[in-house]
């Protein structure tokens, strides 16, 4: 692995301006976190959460019509209050990625009274550390004999580590170390008791998230043991005799989620849920609950270039060429079934019956960022886009109050509230859930964004994501400054001025979707060039106020799927630049699996300034299938079918939902006139 200078641009080094990224940026950080805030400290009580997506309300304690409960956890176990814990096992994560997500806030937009608040839930979970630095409410308040005797269910390795990410946050955005300290307790608590010393526990979480928390810990400490720690789990996972099997027998069988996975919880998934059928370095197919798998490989590509492991890193790439390549919905989601939130097999991607969980696509962000951070090679940007643009900003209402944890590709209501296969498969988005992780997780990803958008890599910049933003980047040598405009995604021209004078390289990606037909000029110059790796490489002696104009091809496209993907053969997809587009009942009828796009319908765009934020919708001439000449009949011999003209109307994917319930489908069917 090659020692270079490679980073990626800090949150405080730019500033998100105006477009789609600028307007959902200011609505999570004006909204949606004290949105967030409501619903952990019970006020918001109109938000009643959906229980429908899993069944966890009686089991759980989800019964009292509470939103989340999950300070007043916080305070029952610091002795504050009488009660009893309530939610999910892992509730306390809840609190941590909101924390994350106000720290990153306040990095960009510093606020004295909400560091203020956040300083005295710190305080708050001090009192709630044991004095040995263990930190989990629901087994301070429900099973204190029981720590560390269930790694396979219970997430208290999955909440620590979100709450030492919160920790490593605050710390960078605030120089306060308060967290950070309560964090390194319970760190050297999980160190001192795993690990591959004989007198340790050979361990590793049901739930990976840790992985990656203990390298920003030891980024924040310069502690050696965290990412030593890190590592150890990595290269545990995976390793026979299963440390789940021996702890099953262990706690004489006992499960916590037998009510949702019987007969012994999580356990009877079987070793491929938790990704530990194989040590990582033996898998070659992501397996089991989809944002496990995330986390487990940004986890293992964070720790592949900390210690120049060029063969973990290897398998992390042939994981994710497999994935994109076979496992991925044309949204960016993963997750092909709802059985418990997991990758299946090769091509088979269902549209109705996807689960394409919200936090999955964040995690695969996560990753995504990762890998640009060891190599800078566009199909991975390409693939963060996509995953960002259609399935994470589909997961909020376009208001910021309301959310999805499944991203279907195709929806017919009346099918989800009748056939209990499809219950996890929502026309609309709650408020919401029992089961919270995904809104909180997206606040963190939205309000971290801009250390998605450039990679530095010694002295050149390499642009990931385009976007409105104003950025003053630290290269290896020098400081540049660059300002850039753009109505992407929606138009595909960008303008970036550059304001500092130097000799550096300028890296515009070039998406794989416009490969064969974009143009940049420098100073109104037609620039030639190759593109290596996905980026066009603009490597001179730059002057303050050179412009740069790049321009991709934003007319719209049809997609097909490998025949392969059986669900999708005979459809079509439409994409405009980087946005997946869908037709919805409320612009297109009822009947959405009547309709067919011609093979040779022109593709026409039209601006709608006052329609779901603004957008372009796609119009396309189509064809409707009518009903059988007897229309009791339900199957009939030698039919002439009948087809009637319609208009169709497509918008970007991620708007949909927002305009009450409706039948929506991304995948159309496809003929000739």
């Amino acid at each position: 692995m090659a020692k270079k200078y490679i980073a990626s641009a800090n949150i405080d080094e730019v500033t998100i301006g105006d477009g789609l990224f600028g307007r959902v940026s200011r609505l999570v950080k004006e909204q949606v976190l004290p949105y967030q805030w409501d619903i952990l400290t019970d006020t918001a009580k109109d938000a009643v959460p959906d229980h429908s997506i899993e069944n966890f309300s009686v089991a759980e304690g989800n019964d009292e019509g509470y939103p989340s409960h999950c300070l007043a956890n916080f305070k029952i176990a610091a002795g504050d209050e009488q009660g009893d814990f309530y939610g999910m096992v892992f509730q306390d994560s809840d609190l941590a990625k909101w924390l994350e997500a106000v720290s990153y806030r306040l990095m960009s937009d510093p606020d004295a009274e909400l560091e203020k608040t956040v300083d005295d839930i710190i305080s708050l979970i001090g009192r709630a550390q044991q004095a040995d630095g263990y930190l989990n409410t629901y087994f301070t308040i429900r099973e204190p004999e029981n720590r560390f005797t269930n790694l396979c269910e219970c997430h208290e390795m999955y909440c620590a580590g979100h709450m030492m990410e919160a920790a490593a946050a605050y710390y960078k955005a605030t120089g306060k170390d308060s967290l950070l300290k309560i964090m390194c307790r319970m760190a050297d608590l999980i160190d001192a008791n795993f690990g591959p010393e004989e007198n340790k526990r050979h361990g590793y979480p049901g739930h990976e998230e840790i992985e990656l928390a203990l390298v920003k810990m030891y980024q924040a400490t310069g502690e050696l043991k965290y990412l030593n720690l890190a590592k150890y789990f990595i290269d545990e996972r995976g390793k026979k005799p299963y440390y789940f099997d021996i702890e099953f027998e262990q706690r004489g069988r006992a499960s916590h989620f037998s009510y949702l996975y019987p007969p012994y919880g999580m356990y009877s998934n079987g070793p491929k849920y938790a990704q530990y059928h194989l040590p990582i370095r033996e898998q070659k197919t992501f397996e089991g609950h989809s944002v496990r798998c995330m986390y487990m490989a940004s986890g293992a590509v964070d720790v592949a270039r900390l210690t120049g492991d060029e063969e973990l890193l290897d398998a992390c790439r042939g994981l994710y060429e497999n994935m994109v390549q076979r496992r991925m919905y044309l949204t960016g989601g993963i997750g092909s079934t709802p059985k418990a939130e997991m990758f299946t097999s090769d091509y088979d991607l269902p549209n109705d019956m996807v689960y394409g969980e919200t936090c999955a696509s964040v995690g695969m962000m996560f990753f995504m960022k990762r890998l640009l951070e060891v190599e800078q090679k566009g199909d991975y940007a390409d693939t963060m886009e996509r995953a960002l643009l259609n399935t994470c900003l589909a997961g909020m209402s376009l208001d910021g109050k309301s959310f999805f944890y499944v991203n279907p590709l195709e929806v017919d209501p009346v099918v989800s509230r009748e056939n209990p296969d499809r219950a996890h498969v929502l026309p609309v988005r709650p408020a919401w859930f029992g089961c919270a992780c995904c809104p909180p997780n997206l606040s963190r990803m939205i309000t971290s964004l801009p250390e998605y958008i450039y990679t530095i890599c010694d002295n050149d910049i390499y642009v990931n994501l385009y976007m409105e933003n104003q950025a003053t980047l630290k290269l290896k040598d020098q400081e540049v400054k660059l300002d850039t405009r753009t109505a992407y995604p929606h138009e595909g021209t960008v303008q970036f001025t550059v304001q500092t004078a130097g000799d550096y390289g300028i890296c515009l990606r070039i998406p794989a979707w416009s490969s064969k037909d974009w143009t940049v000029r420098v100073n109104h110059v037609d620039v030639k060039g190759s593109v290596q790796d996905g980026y066009l490489h603009l490597d001179r002696r730059w002057k303050s106020g050179d412009v740069i104009m790049l321009t991709l091809d934003f007319t719209p496209r049809r997609v097909y799927a490998n025949p392969r993907v059986s669900k999708d053969v005979g459809k079509v997809a439409i994409q405009r630049g980087p946005l997946v587009y869908c037709l919805e009942g409320v612009d297109n009828g009822e009947g959405l699996q009547r309709i067919y796009l011609p093979k040779e319908a022109e593709l026409k765009t039209k601006y709608q300034p006052e329609k779901l934020g603004g957008i372009y919708e796609v119009r396309a001439p189509g064809l409707r299938l009518m009903d059988m000449e007897d229309e009791t009949a339900l199957y009939a011999s030698d039919v002439e079918w009948n087809y009637q003209t319609t208009e169709l109307t497509f918008i970007p994917y991620y708007t949909w939902a927002n305009r009450g319930e409706n039948e929506m489908t991304v995948w159309v069917h496809e003929r000739n006139m």
